[in-house]
């Protein structure tokens, strides 16, 4: 039996630096914005830099890993004998999965000896992080590549994620929002919650007035939702609004004192489709809600 790895993609929003620590690997996303040629990754502008834009009125737009990419590294693994459990962005935000499931088949056929098992996590951001690190110390643990893969397969469908934004302006690019709910909505000082349902897509879910109302909505689905046998680990991701990451990891603290958290930094690829003040926080809980 051939040691396996775990493979990711950048839509998880986690640095190179810490899938390092984890030992998993990773393929890049790429965007652009409008007018503009160049086609970056998380690596190549910083996510100050690319908020920064934005905010100045860029649009971005966001382009899936290719199958040619896939298969590239894919095939440096299995050169050195490895072979490949991937965990990739919800295949209803991107064709990302589906590069990968095509990669993987015209792999298989060059080293039938091998094997790369695929996971649509039907998450994004600190909804797939959180499941690429469960998955790692499942892995860790001792689990095989098949049983690593059952593992995230039914886990997926308890990985809760719960967002708001601070200006409605993205989501109404996005087609989430009408034009006029958008204009209504800014003047009421209106926030959205949204999650990621079982389909994985992304689903308005309630509003309410003023950030720190959402920031406590998000506390109130933890409380709601959360599975006490995970011992309480949440990851709150967040579009250059750290004090309002910490305010909800301080609140989740002093309310339920096992919290685990992890706060990181969302990138552009997710950022570009709910804007800078975004804040993100996904935990596994007893149903996704």
């Amino acid at each position: 039996m051939n040691d396996y790895v775990i493979y990711t993609d950048s839509a998880c929003d986690v640095s190179p630096e810490v899938l390092k620590q984890w030992g998993v690997f990773y393929s890049n996303l790429t965007f652009h914005f409008d007018g503009e040629e160049t086609e970056y990754t998380n690596e190549t502008m910083s996510s100050a830099e690319f908020f920064t834009k934005m905010r100045a009125g860029g649009i971005a737009k966001t382009a899936a890993v290719n199958v040619d990419s896939f298969m590239k590294e894919f095939e440096k693994l299995l050169r050195q004998g490895k072979d490949i459990l991937y965990l990739g962005i919800s295949s209803t935000f991107s064709a990302t999965y589906q590069s990968a499931v095509i990669a993987a088949q015209q792999l298989l056929e060059l080293y039938p000896q091998c094997k790369i098992l695929t996971v649509d996590t039907l998450c994004a951001s600190a909804g797939q992080a959180l499941l690429v690190y469960l998955t790692k110390e499942k892995k860790h643990s001792g689990a095989t590549i098949d049983e690593a893969a059952a593992f995230a397969e039914k886990k997926k469908h308890n990985i809760c994620h719960w967002i708001t934004v601070d200006d409605l302006v993205y989501l109404k690019r996005g087609g989430r929002l009408s034009p006029t709910v958008t204009v209504v909505g800014k003047v009421l000082g209106m926030k959205p919650i949204l999650c990621v349902n079982q389909e994985g897509k992304l689903e308005n879910r309630i509003i309410v007035r003023g950030r720190r109302n959402a920031i406590s909505a998000l506390a109130d689905k933890y409380q709601e939702l959360v599975d006490a046998a995970e011992n309480g680990m949440a990851f709150i991701f967040h579009s250059e609004c750290r004090e309002a990451a910490e305010e909800l990891a301080a609140i989740l603290k002093e309310k339920y004192h096992s919290v685990n958290t992890m706060i990181s930094e969302m990138t552009a690829v997710i950022g570009a489709h709910l804007g800078p003040g975004t804040l993100f926080i996904s935990f596994a809980g007893t149903a996704r809600g």
